[in-house]
């Protein structure tokens, strides 16, 4: 059989598939309820009847607590916004008692905040600049000028904010207003190495993130890794967790672990440390701006 070459136009058409791909809207489903039977029927028919397409799905059927926790990812009509598809959602929503949110493709707005110590908010430009971090950095705020060169060579915003206990309300209040004037999503405590008040903790629930070097509880306070050193370490691992009026002790998003041994030194094992810090906050942030992290209770639930 013979094919031949043809002008029709036609064959000149771009592909439906592609024409409805550039078309299509992207958003995230992500919702919490008691497990019982028809809730992921009533989601996918929910989304099919929109015309909108699944490209992505994960869920957790939590068996010890009764709970199912759901990520769908999906795209469709133009048509279609986050408070839309709240409202049309809103009597399944009641029917098996969920909470929920639907979320657009529009990328988080991240204040990072910092103090002396430089590497996990050297890593998070790193990541922003090369488009992995999943959200946008808009601006940085420190109480020392330690950084300042960093951040504006990346082009950000820096913010100096002094913290004494005279100055402290004031401060924290500063912070709140940079919250607002940039519309912040998520506050990232890049070791910012100063203890947040309870009022402010309460005002950033949810969208504010630490990281602490060790596992929790493990070595708290000043000089972590002498602490480590003299304890004979054999592994040295970070934490990344949402912020609470509890300090450090927030519902856990990422761990991250290297192990050592006997030859290391305070000052190899703050290297170290410093690079499982990094990689810990880099991955709580990027799934918390894809909105991948679902609080449940005092944990999480993450879908990777």
């Amino acid at each position: 059989m013979t094919l031949v070459a043809t002008d029709s136009p036609v064959s000149t058409l771009p592909k439906p598939e592609l024409l409805k791909e550039e078309q299509a809207q992207k958003f995230v489903l992500t919702l919490s309820c008691v497990e019982r039977a028809g809730i992921v029927q009533a989601v996918t028919t929910f989304l099919y009847e929109r015309g909108f397409n699944i490209e992505e799905h994960q869920q957790f059927d939590d068996g010890l607590r009764q709970t199912l926790h759901l990520r769908t990812a999906f795209s469709g009509p133009l048509s279609y916004s986050p408070e839309r598809l709240e409202e049309e959602f809103s009597a399944i929503a009641e029917r098996f008692e969920m909470k929920f949110s639907f979320h657009d493709k529009t990328k988080k707005r991240v204040l990072v905040m910092v103090s002396k110590f430089g590497h996990c908010l050297n890593d998070l430009i790193f990541r922003w600049r090369g488009g992995s971090l999943g959200g946008d950095l808009v601006v940085v705020a420190s109480n020392h000028e330690t950084h300042r060169a960093m951040a504006e060579a990346a082009g950000l915003p820096f913010v100096y904010l002094p913290v004494t206990p005279d100055t402290k309300a004031e401060a924290e209040q500063k912070l709140l207003d940079l919250v607002e004037e940039y519309n912040v999503d998520l506050v990232v405590l890049a070791r910012y190495m100063q203890v947040l008040s309870d009022d402010l903790c309460r005002a950033l629930e949810g969208r504010a993130i630490n990281i602490h070097h060790s596992f929790l509880p493990g070595f708290k306070g000043a000089r972590p890794y002498h602490q480590a050193y003299d304890r004979g370490v054999k592994l040295v691992g970070a934490t990344a967790h949402y912020v609470t009026a509890d300090l450090d002790e927030g519902p856990i998003i990422e761990q991250e672990v290297i192990r050592v041994d006997h030859s290391y030194g305070p000052t190899t094992l703050s290297t170290v440390g410093q690079d499982a810090e990094a990689l810990a906050l880099s991955r709580a942030v990027r799934w918390h701006c894809e909105h991948r992290v679902l609080l449940d209770q005092t944990s999480t639930v993450v879908f990777r």
